[in-house]
């Protein structure tokens, strides 16, 4: 893979000494990956995160309630500054 491709995939610009010290460290990083593909993953099960606890499937873990929520005045009675029942902010550019 081409290390000025893949910085333009990027939006990087790169001078030709960038391009060429990362060019050897980008061919070690797709050797690894091409040697991590020979790995024989046919037994083992896919997986959304690193632990199997972590996997939430539909119907588990607690049950939908409805419950009442806070009304605006009892929400925004607590804060800094409410205008009109919302919470007021600063101005963020």
């Amino acid at each position: 893979m081409d290390v000025k491709k893949v910085a333009a995939l990027a939006h990087l610009e790169l001078t030709e000494e960038e391009s060429a010290k990362f060019a050897p460290q980008m061919a070690g990083i797709v050797a690894y990956i091409e040697k991590l593909s020979e790995l024989d993953t046919a037994d083992v099960e896919p997986m959304a995160g690193g632990f199997a606890d972590e996997i939430v499937s539909a119907g588990a873990g607690r049950e939908d309630v409805h419950r009442e929520s806070f009304g605006q005045e009892a929400a925004t009675s607590e804060a800094p500054s409410a205008v009109k029942g919302h919470f007021q902010v600063p101005k963020v550019l």
